[in-house]
């Protein structure tokens, strides 16, 4: 076998798409998904997001029968839940391939004290994927969605090859998004709903999925702008009433400027408005949204003389929908608008296990049901050049 350092083949073999700046370890690479010019601008915990590359893959070429990727995981544990595995997925010749590590670094978070951890050293691990078809083969290593990685090496067969991707012809499409879109409840990086979505539909994901952290900021609008993409679309709301961000008098402006910023760069290019899925406790009660003593998240109750143009998850949806439609008035025909309800409602409460999140299956119906509901169109109407 022979190891071949990623830190040498990134970015004339091996393509890291959806991976806009790295970290430079002293063994090797950490992709982060904004540019570089976004880091004096990101809050701390927005950061730790930003680091774990959801939705990120390598792209290349080989004709080896196996390939591993060595690296470092570091991945956040907050007990008594246990670590979880680091998971990478293979795609190619139309599977969908895992691997699976326990090692590694873990951050402890303090459950009784915020913002306080414990780093506990671990070792790095190498994942392999093998009995892979012969001949040259198009490969995309989909990257943990939930975990921060070091990228050292790429491994394959004695005599065999790594050669680049063939450039991306699919359409292009941008998502951003907060915890919901980040997925870091789903079982692979591969089963993300927008990796799901993205891969029934026939398109090139980026994703801008962070949790807790869509905010609106214009930073990331202003990368959406400058960004290569034939679609985009923003799902948002949910953070905003989590942490009571904005209230009624900031949220619809903030919205029409990012939308502003977009549209700079992105005139005609399609822009789909994504509103929150269900969440049963901030429907019709604004936010914050705390987790209580069984896990489930439960808006925080009382406070009412200071809650004037604090906003539930109801009054969120009217407010996007409102906006999309003064927009769609003024003579934007690219902008669309998905209720989140139509993707995660109130009968698929069954898979929401702390009432805020969807579990593993609940994320697959989620990409499922985007791709259905408008994704496949305009990824079909980007082919066909309308």
């Amino acid at each position: 076998m022979q190891t071949l350092s990623l830190r040498d083949l990134i970015p004339e073999t091996v393509d890291a798409y959806g991976a806009l700046d790295f970290d430079h370890r002293r063994q090797g690479l950490g992709p982060r998904r904004l540019p570089a010019w976004t880091r004096p601008q990101l809050p701390p915990l927005m950061d730790v997001m930003v680091r774990m590359p959801s939705g990120v893959r390598l792209r290349f070429k080989t004709d080896s029968a196996r390939v591993g990727i060595s690296f470092l995981a570091t991945n956040m544990v907050t007990p008594p839940r246990a670590r979880r595995p680091v998971t990478f997925n293979l795609e190619t010749g139309g599977r969908l391939l895992p691997g699976f590590s326990t090692l590694g670094n873990t951050i402890v978070l303090n459950p009784e004290i915020r913002g306080d951890f414990e780093l506990r050293r671990g070792e790095a691990d190498t994942v392999w994927f093998e009995d892979l078809a012969g001949g040259e083969k198009s490969c995309e290593i989909w990257l943990p969605h939930n975990a921060f990685i070091e990228l050292r090496g790429l491994v394959i067969d004695d005599g065999a090859f790594i050669r680049p991707a063939d450039a991306e012809s699919r359409p292009r499409w941008i998502h951003y998004g907060s915890s919901i879109s980040h997925c870091m409840e789903a079982e692979q990086p591969g089963e993300v709903w927008p990796a799901v979505a993205a891969r029934r539909a026939g398109v090139a994901l980026q994703s801008l999925g962070f949790g807790g952290q869509c905010h609106l900021d214009q930073f990331v609008a202003r990368t959406i702008r400058d960004a290569h993409a034939d679609i985009v679309s923003i799902k948002t709301g949910i953070n905003v009433v989590n942490m009571d961000s904005m209230r009624e008098r900031v949220f619809a402006p903030a919205l029409h400027g990012f939308l502003d910023t977009v549209r700079e760069g992105k005139p005609d290019v399609p822009i789909v408005l994504v509103s929150p899925i269900f969440c049963p406790s901030a429907e019709e009660h604004p936010g914050p949204t705390v987790p209580d003593e069984h896990g489930k998240f439960v808006t925080i109750k009382g406070f009412d003389e200071i809650r004037e143009g604090c906003m539930s998850l109801t009054r969120v949806r009217e407010i996007i929908t409102e906006v999309v439609a003064k927009r769609q008035e003024a003579g934007d025909g690219q902008l669309h608008y998905v209720d989140g309800l139509e993707l995660f409602g109130e009968a698929d409460a069954g898979d929401l296990p702390d009432d805020l999140h969807p579990n593993p299956a609940g994320y697959v119906r989620m990409g499922e049901r985007f791709t259905e509901r408008i994704l496949g169109s305009l990824a079909s109407g980007v082919e066909r050049g309308v």
